[in-house]
């Protein structure tokens, strides 16, 4: 059985507490929300704290408010994927975030996990998420302690995959994200806040805290979200499609697609701007999805086989452009 190491357990109040903290604690510190990733990975000492800093208990990160009067609805980073699954509000002005929250993992770990640790999930890999005693007997990976990534030997750079189910929505919508840190709060847009590397990942600085999501304005546009995975249930995602139209009339506007569990980060897709101005129509979808299986490039480092997964890449948005054309 998996154990988790000894540490130090601090409830801040306030963000302003938790900030300063972290900041006394220093590297041996770190910030968990539910603890559905941060725990598990202490188990296989895959992220050793000495101090972990709960926001759990920071009250003005457990909110949701509502799109109104041509704004649009914010999320504290604290509120469980649960509960965006089931607001009434998400579900009718952002039904595709909350159909991505309700897609994450089972409904225990949905209860306990956060919108905001689904954001900043830490990027997966086989060779990675295994426990100390069997990483050591392989010599350790370059996401920890060792300097090889096992996916691609050759490699300069760690592969590792994100596999968050909100992020890539978050990307293609068009959400920002607030961060609070010692130098005070900032705002950077979903695109921004994530980097195509598995060890450097995030832009957020690690004493900086991810406290609130602001989606767009409800208007003229919709999104959706599909999941491939082997169950239907707590798998992590081999592939995420999210895409976005923004129309005119009957006429696309402009257009997202983001791929989730194929690199490092949610991959915008360039083929998307082959949907503006067109009707979206078969022959266009068609296009597009033969122009997003091009660049999907997805790894040997999580489940079924690479080619597959890559022909699932072109079924998949497909599949989500024909529903966002109704």
């Amino acid at each position: 059985m998996l154990r988790l190491p000894t540490f130090e357990f601090l409830q801040p109040k306030t963000v302003e507490e938790a900030v300063l903290m972290k900041k006394e604690a220093g590297p041996d510190g770190m910030y968990v929300a539910g603890g559905t990733d941060l725990y598990p990975n202490m188990k296989r000492r895959q992220q050793e704290p000495q101090v972990v800093i709960s926001l759990g208990g920071i009250e003005a990160l457990n909110k949701i408010t509502a799109a109104k009067n041509g704004t649009g609805a914010t999320i504290g980073a604290s509120v469980t994927l649960a509960q965006i699954a089931a607001d009434e509000s998400i579900k009718k002005d952002y039904p595709a975030v909350a159909e991505a929250a309700r897609l994450v993992s089972t409904p225990t770990l949905r209860n306990m996990g956060t919108i905001g640790g689904n954001l900043c999930l830490d990027t997966r890999c086989n060779y990675y998420d295994q426990n100390y005693e069997w990483r050591k007997s392989i010599s350790f990976c370059m996401k920890k302690d060792g300097d090889t990534c096992w996916v691609a030997p050759s490699s300069p750079r760690c592969w590792a995959v994100s596999s968050s189910d909100v992020a890539p929505v978050m990307v293609a919508i068009g959400a920002e994200y607030v961060v609070h840190g010692p130098d005070g709060e900032r705002t950077v847009s979903a695109g921004d806040f994530y980097a195509d590397d598995g060890i450097e990942y995030l832009s957020k600085k690690p004493d900086e805290i991810l406290t609130q999501i602001k989606l767009p304005t409800p208007g003229n546009w919709n999104a959706t979200y599909l999941k491939l995975r082997r169950r239907g249930s707590f798998d992590f995602p081999v592939l995420g499609v999210a895409a976005w139209i923004d129309w005119e009339g009957k006429t696309v506007k402009d257009a997202r697609i983001v791929l989730g569990g194929v690199a490092s980060y949610p991959s915008p897709m360039d083929a998307a701007k082959d949907l503006v101005d067109t009707s979206l129509d078969e022959t266009v979808i068609q296009k597009v999805a033969d122009g997003c299986f091009k660049p999907a490039k997805p790894m040997d480092n999580t489940d079924h086989g690479l080619a597959w997964r890559k022909e699932m890449t072109r079924v998949f948005v497909k599949r989500a452009l024909v529903e966002l054309a109704g």
